[in-house]
């Protein structure tokens, strides 16, 4: 009763040329594959250097085809889905170090505590407009040929800072005096082998000191179609320091900068950060206003009745540096005055910190 019908000899074959036939198939499409690999030849296999960078080259290119042929191909959907009157498919967003850096705790948010605290913190004061920033800007005690160049460009982006010869005396000693002439922040310039390679900034009376690494310095003189910057007090721009600790530096950097800018001058101070890096740039911008002429959707351009073409005004913004330019990286941040043996940390920079590319902590 339960038992299974027996295949015939006929049926037997039929599958046995099936599985011969998928065989064959598959591989056909081993060889073809085989055969794929083999026409492409990277680069890194060839020792002769000519026709390796002319392979590089040619990859390269086509690489850049397809990368034109899918925008063309985006952009043709987004048209087209326009002019039906429906929603164009959403973008793609690329991904970087920034959009995937790791999950911080101390990441701000707009409910956070910190932001109830900033009343009651050491910057307060200047912040809330009830002092006027006063910068004292020395040197360390052996100056370079590059670092009077360098503080005479900070003299003209920060107002209301002054310059004061090192000498021998003790930083203590400096900020003591810093004190009592009722200076709100002081910047000492370190060099080394004839090249500033170090801010050291420090919040009066209070605190906190703040040690950053000073690299890719360019001055003015050589950045190319530079201006020159004006007395008006500057806009200041701060972005990307979301964490507390950056917070943190955020305020002691804008602590340095009056709150009222004049806009008649039209000139920026930028600190942006970026990967723990605070680059550092200063502009002057301006407003003008070009005519575009206006054509229809076949590429010819519209006439009134007058027989005149249409134009239409748009206002575009231009920038010029006007210099110095400097990236910052910061190295510790202290409570207080700057004490090297009896002052507590909030934060230091330690080697085994840099575990992960995606690790930020500003």
């Amino acid at each position: 009763m339960g038992a299974k019908r027996k295949k015939s000899e006929s049926e037997t074959m039929e599958d046995y040329d099936d599985d011969v036939v998928l065989d064959k198939k598959e591989k056909k499409k081993m060889k073809q594959m085989e055969k794929e690999k083999r026409k492409e030849i990277l680069p890194s296999m060839i020792k002769n250097k000519e026709k390796r960078s002319a392979v590089h080259a040619k990859l390269k290119l086509q690489k850049k085809v397809e990368k034109r042929k899918k925008l063309k191909a985006r952009d043709a959907e987004e048209k087209r889905a326009l002019e039906l009157g429906e929603e164009p498919p959403p973008r793609k967003i690329p991904r970087t170090i920034e959009n995937t850096r790791e999950f911080d705790e101390t990441v701000c948010k707009p409910d956070d505590e910190l932001f109830a605290g900033n009343d009651a913190d050491e910057f307060s004061s200047v912040l809330k407009r009830e002092r006027i920033p006063k910068i004292l800007i020395t040197t360390s005690r052996f100056n370079s040929t590059r670092g009077p160049a360098f503080i005479s460009e900070l003299l003209e982006v920060i107002p209301n800072a002054h310059y004061y010869k090192r000498g021998t005396y003790d930083l203590k000693k400096i900020v003591e005096y810093a004190k009592k002439q009722d200076f709100t922040s002081l910047i000492v310039v370190h060099t080394n082998r004839r090249e500033p390679d170090a801010l050291l900034i420090i919040g009066l009376p209070d605190g906190p000191t703040a040690h950053f690494k000073l690299s890719r310095l360019v001055l003015r003189k050589d950045i190319k179609n530079h201006g020159n910057p004006t007395s008006h007090e500057p806009e200041l721009v701060l972005t990307n320091f979301t964490t507390h600790l950056g917070h943190r530096i955020g305020r002691l950097i804008q602590s340095l900068f009056p709150q009222e800018p004049n806009f008649r001058g039209r000139r920026v101070v930028t600190f942006h950060n970026q990967r723990d890096y605070i680059f550092f740039r200063h502009h002057r911008y301006i407003f003008e206003t070009k005519e575009s002429k206006q054509g229809d959707s076949k590429g010819k351009n519209r006439k009134d009745g007058k027989g005149e073409k249409n134009t239409q005004q748009k206002v575009i913004a231009r920038l010029q540096e006007c210099g110095p330019r400097f990236t910052l990286k910061l190295r510790s941040l202290q409570h207080e005055t700057f004490d090297t043996k009896g002052g507590e940390y909030e934060w230091v920079h330690k080697p085994e910190m840099d575990t992960s590319r995606r690790r930020f902590f500003m």
